[in-house]
Formats: C-alpha cells, sequence, structure tokens
C-alpha cells in the first residue's frame, strides 16, 4: 500500500498540504509504472484530506455546540479546501495530460476515473472557489439552526427527533399537543431558513453560469458525474411514481381513515398505528439497538455482522439523539483508515431500527471496497451507495425477530417498513421535481417558491392530509429536508436505489442464497463498472419505466397485504 503521506502528518494551515501537492505537480513520469505509482501516491493524498474532513464533520455534527469542532470544520471549509482547489485542477490535468494514461484506458475502472476527472477539469472556474466555500458555511449555518430546534414537554427540553415520538402515541389529544408545539417551534425559524435559501440558490446559479450552465439543474448533473442518465430519465421516475405509486399511497391512507374512524387525517395522525397500538419499542437505547442489530444481521449473513462489530470495538458509531446533536444520519467513510463511521440519532422506534440497518449497508460497502487499489475507484455515485444501504433495510426484515420476537409484532413492522417505502417514493419525486424547478426558475420569489411547493406536493401526495388550519406547516414541510441546503440535487437517487433495493428484495424471496451473493459481489466493484452494469451484478435493472414500476409495486403490495 502506497505510503505517500507521512507519518503523524497533520494540517493545520493550507500550507501544511500545499507542499506534498507541490511535490506531486513536480514529478516527473517516464513509464506507466512510473505512472502506476503517481495514482497510487496521489490516492493516499485524497483519501488523508477526505479522511481529515470526515473527523471535522463527525466531530461538530456529534455537538454543534462546540466552538472548537466548529471552527475545525470552517477553517477546511473556508481555508484548507478553497486553497487547494487549484492544486487539485492541477493535478487532474496532469493526469489527463499523462503520454501513458491511454495504455490505462482499456480497464473500464480506470476509463471510469479519467472521465470523472476531466469533468472536474471541465467545471473548475477560480472565480468559484470563494463561492463553493461560501456555500458550505451557509449548509453549516443550516445544520446550527435545525440542531438547535427544541421543545419543552413534560418540563423537559427536548429534540425534534425525540419529539416525533409523540407522533406516535395513541392518545390523539397529545398527538395533537406535541405536532403543534414541533410546528410552532419550525415556523419560527421558517423566515430566516428562507432567506438563508434565496442566498444559497443565487450563489448556486452564480456557479453555474461561470461554469458555463444556464442553470445550476445541468451544472449539478455534471458536478454529480451523472454519465448513466439524463433530466428526463428524472422526469420520467416522477411520472412512473405518479402512476403506480401515490394511488397505492391513496389507498392505504383511505383504510387507515377508515381504521381509525376519522373523518380525515390531520399531520398528528399519519405516524400512529391505525389500530390505536402503543408504538412499537424495538429497543432501549443506543447500545441495546446495536447489540440487537449485530445478531440480526448475524443472522443475515456473519459477515455483515463482524462488520459492525468492528466498528463497535474501534467506537465507530455515535446512535443516541442528545441535545445539540445535528439532525438526521449518514454513514461517513474513513478513506484512509479504511473504516467507516455511522452517526444518527436513535430515540427508541422502529424508524431507528431502519436507519441503523441502512447505515450498516453502507458501511458493509465500505468494508467490501476496502481492497480496491484507488480511492476514486471507492468514490461511488449515489444511485450505486444508497442500493447498498436500501438494500440492507429489505434484506433484514426477516431478522428483525430480534428487535420484535412476537411474530404479530414482526409482521406489524414489515407493514410499517413498506408504507414507507410507499410514502418515501413521492416525497423523492417531490422534492427532486421541486429542485428542477427552483433552478430552472432561479429568480423567483420566495411566494412563487411557496406556490410551487404547494403544487409539488399536491401531485404526489394522497391529497387526504388535512393542512386547511396550517398551511405554513405545509408549505415550508420542505425545510426539514436537509439535503436542499446541504447536498443540492442528492436525492433522486435514494428514489433509483429504492427500485434497486425492491428488485434486490423479490430475488432474496425467490433464493436467498444466490441474492446474498450478487449483493455482496455488486458492493465489491465499488465504481469499477456504469451504473447500469453494477445493478445487473446485484440482480436487477436500472430503470424507470412505467412499466417496471408496475411490476415492483405489485410486489410491495402483495408482501405488504400478506403481513396484514
Amino acid at each position: 500500500m502506497s505510503q505517500f503521506i507521512p507519518e503523524n502528518f497533520s494540517i493545520q494551515k493550507p500550507e501544511d498540504v500545499e507542499t506534498l501537492f507541490q511535490l506531486l505537480l513536480d514529478r516527473p513520469i517516464h513509464s506507466v509504472v512510473d505512472f502506476d505509482q503517481f495514482l497510487m501516491d496521489v490516492s493516499d493524498l485524497e483519501s488523508f484530506l477526505s479522511e481529515d474532513m470526515a473527523w471535522r464533520y463527525i466531530n461538530m455534527t456529534c455537538d454543534t455546540q462546540n466552538e472548537e469542532h466548529e471552527n475545525a470544520y470552517l477553517q477546511f471549509v473556508q481555508e484548507i479546501q478553497p486553497k487547494l482547489a487549484p492544486f487539485e485542477d492541477k493535478l487532474n490535468n496532469k493526469i489527463i495530460d499523462c503520454p501513458f494514461k491511454s495504455e490505462k484506458e482499456s480497464d473500464q475502472a480506470y476509463f471510469i476515473y479519467f472521465r470523472s476527472l476531466q469533468s472536474a477539469i471541465d467545471l473548475f472556474r477560480e472565480e468559484n472557489i470563494p463561492l463553493q466555500a461560501e456555500l458550505n458555511t451557509l449548509a453549516q449555518e443550516y445544520s446550527a439552526i435545525q440542531g438547535a430546534m427544541t421543545i419543552q414537554w413534560d418540563e423537559e427540553t427536548i429534540t425534534m427527533q425525540k419529539a416525533s415520538n409523540l407522533l406516535m402515541e395513541t392518545d390523539r389529544e397529545l398527538r395533537e399537543k406535541a405536532w403543534k408545539l414541533m410546528n410552532e417551534r419550525r415556523q419560527l425559524d421558517s423566515q430566516k431558513l428562507e432567506d438563508l435559501f434565496d442566498k444559497m440558490v443565487a450563489k448556486r446559479h452564480q456557479v453555474a453560469v461561470n461554469a458555463g450552465f444556464a442553470n445550476f439543474r445541468d451544472y449539478m448533473f455534471a458536478s454529480l458525474g451523472r454519465f448513466d442518465y439524463t433530466t428526463e430519465d428524472c422526469k420520467k421516475f416522477h411520472q412512473s411514481v405518479e402512476e403506480h405509486v401515490v394511488p397505492l399511497l391513496k389507498a392505504i391512507q383511505n383504510r387507515r381513515i377508515e381504521l381509525m374512524n376519522i373523518d380525515s387525517l390531520k399531520p398528528w395522525d399519519t405516524a400512529v398505528d391505525p389500530l390505536n397500538r402503543e408504538p412499537l419499542k424495538p429497543f432501549n437505547n443506543g447500545v441495546d439497538l446495536l447489540d440487537k442489530g449485530i445478531d440480526a444481521l448475524n443472522e443475515l449473513d456473519p459477515f455483515f455482522s463482524q462488520c459492525l462489530t468492528t466498528m463497535k470495538e474501534k467506537s465507530l458509531l455515535d446512535l443516541d439523539s442528545r441535545l445539540g446533536k445535528a439532525p438526521g444520519g449518514y454513514n461517513y467513510p474513513l478513506a484512509k483508515t479504511n473504516m467507516p463511521f455511522i452517526f444518527m440519532n436513535a430515540t427508541g422506534n422502529l424508524r431507528d431500527v431502519e436507519t441503523l440497518v441502512h447505515e450498516a449497508g453502507h458501511a458493509i460497502h465500505s468494508f467490501q471496497m476496502a481492497p480496491l487499489k484507488l480511492n476514486a475507484f471507492k468514490n461511488t455515485p449515489s444511485e450505486v451507495a444508497e442500493l447498498a444501504s436500501m438494500s440492507m433495510e429489505l434484506l433484514s426484515m426477516d431478522a428483525w425477530s430480534h428487535y420484535l420476537e412476537n411474530p404479530e409484532l414482526l409482521n406489524r413492522a414489515k407493514c410499517e417498513q413498506l408504507e414507507g417505502i410507499l410514502g418515501t417514493l413521492p416525497w423523492i419525486a417531490t422534492v427532486d421535481a421541486f429542485q428542477h424547478w427552483i433552478y430552472e426558475n432561479p429568480n423567483h420569489t420566495q411566494d412563487q417558491r411557496k406556490a410551487q411547493w404547494i403544487i409539488e406536493q399536491s401531485r404526489f401526495s394522497s391529497g387526504l392530509v388535512d393542512y386547511s388550519n396550517y398551511p405554513d406547516a405545509r408549505s415550508y414541510s420542505w425545510h426539514k429536508q436537509l439535503h436542499i441546503f446541504e447536498v443540492p440535487f442528492y436525492y433522486i437517487e435514494y428514489g433509483f436505489a429504492q427500485l434497486g433495493a425492491i428488485g434486490v428484495w423479490k430475488n432474496f424471496n425467490e433464493n436467498k442464497i444466490e441474492a446474498l451473493e450478487k449483493y455482496k459481489s455488486f458492493m465489491k466493484l465499488g465504481y469499477t463498472k456504469p451504473i447500469h452494469e453494477i445493478y445487473e451484478e446485484a440482480g436487477v435493472k436500472f430503470e424507470f419505466s412505467s412499466a417496471y414500476i408496475k411490476e415492483l409495486m405489485d410486489f410491495v403490495h402483495n408482501q405488504w397485504a400478506q403481513y396484514n
């Protein structure tokens, strides 16, 4: 393994790492062997920088109120990253211009790698460096605003994540009270978030224009390396979801209204069990969540549980929700040490089990890719990364008996999981269609944006949830979606991957051993093949047609009916 980075090296200031870039830029390359070593050393540098950034981000999100952690993260995005960007561009050019590159391009993995570098070169503009640093700072501001949101409940200050558990309680008055408190708290920051987003849209549009694009949407398709599908494919996905998923969602919510014996669904009625059963409580705390998760994954495949056990031994998980912790959950690959880190906000509900196995899927993917030669080969596009995580949610369901020993409770959990999929796919389509509109119309006003969100929501929702007395709650519901603020256009990948995951699970129901082998096999590929070939290795199709989505939704609906 290449060890270009000196032992005990650390970054205190940009100059510390600029020297390493310059060493690579000045190095002569006289042969293919030299070129191979050069690429290994570039990979070593990239891995080091990635992991340094990872720990700054992890530390900051684990404690958003710690100024030292915040300052370390901001130093990287405001001072270090901007100064390194020109060096990275020169390094990319050196690789692309190397006469020995052509001897590597017959290898599909290197072809994909070089293609990504060429795209980065085409997109690079010096004038965008400060804009991107400012956008990173604004994204951190969003995270801090969300992390600071709490409500008072029974003389206790609780996070919004913990408060959301109250929406599963059987007492309807209690749920209504909790929802209203959460809504009132969110509305306190709604204008602040609207103004923040205005700044983001303006800066993102300028980044796109500087790079020669008509709008930020088209810029991001290039930036995200979407070589294997187009904006029209996204719109085809939107249409297929509208045709084949929304009707199933509407049927399930109509059934909910009947079972609850109510006239209409209120916003506080969508998460509670429709038969008024107590919320599922599959674990007691983060330790219990993890231990049961390890047992569940061991039942599915011992290798999966070994990955989580290793992470537990190395303290590479932060699972419990607490004050001052950023919202959400993620798996962050630690590129230098070839280990992942799992972050989440567990509060004791079934959604937390889903989140753990989802992030475990990402983590296992990281372990599977560890032997790959270059860091670039491990930088999978999100459509591939999310296939690993979303498949694990479905593959692990039978093993959730380690959380819920009673078969009736387990079936109930499976129903909730599948209903969640039927609710999530329309939400993904809503968020993605909304973002297309935002950046196709960058000069829109806040009122126009609000109106467009309602249009998109109406298109992809059941229309059965009554927000008539709380219009702002509906108008600003997109504020909760961190991707819109922090990682624009990174969201439809979840939809594509969800379809693939359903396909993997369908295969698992037909032949468990074969499906698991294909699942593990595709993860080993990293990003060494085009997306559609990686999906084929997993035994599924990368397709968004009406007919294919109907086939998958029919399967999901039939499985859901069996669990009821």
